[in-house]
């Protein structure tokens, strides 16, 4: 099968391409995300829960295009959730702290599942250098994080730690 790698018009992917099928790939593999692809995703990052209606009428294509264009990039695994952006009144309120974990090789997986159960923590991310993940905490006290803090560090598996408060967001996208 062969791929085109060039950047795709609406009205490209409109057009019939013989080595192009769309069944057999991903939007992301056959590179397929048009500018009105990108259009509703900035909508949608935006207000998640932005109607149809709206997306239509913002983007000026119809609702069952809009429609039909959600569901192949939610079944192409394009969009994955749809989530909720908490306000910055409540989020200033809450200390956030970024920690570095050295874990036993053999015990991440299971470390990663334990710890996504915390619902303090609101990122796991996996890190190269000394350390092996980087998990962000928020909690309402400093007496709330520190206990999170210390289920984290009893946690099986889990060698050396290292943590930051985060003091001051300069940027945030």
């Amino acid at each position: 099968m062969t791929f085109f790698i060039v950047k795709l018009t609406y009205k490209a992917v409109k057009m019939k391409v013989s080595s192009y099928n769309l069944n057999t790939c991903s939007i992301r593999e056959c590179s397929l995300l048009t500018e009105k692809d990108e259009e509703l995703l900035s909508i949608l990052r935006l207000n998640a829960r932005a109607s149809v209606s709206d997306i239509a009428r913002a983007t000026g294509v119809s609702r069952t295009a809009i429609q039909n264009r959600l569901n192949k990039l939610e079944n192409n695994n394009v969009i994955k959730a749809y989530s909720v952006v908490l306000d910055s009144a409540y989020t200033s309120g809450l200390i956030s702290s970024n920690v570095s974990l050295k874990v036993k090789p053999n015990l991440r997986q299971t470390i990663c599942i334990a710890l996504r159960k915390v619902h303090q923590i609101s990122h796991i991310h996996s890190i190269s250098g000394e350390y092996d993940l980087l998990v962000t905490i928020q909690a309402s006290t400093l007496e709330k994080l520190s206990e999170v803090l210390n289920m984290v560090c009893s946690t099986e598996g889990v060698e050396r730690t290292n943590s930051a408060i985060i003091l001051d967001t300069i940027f945030e996208r």
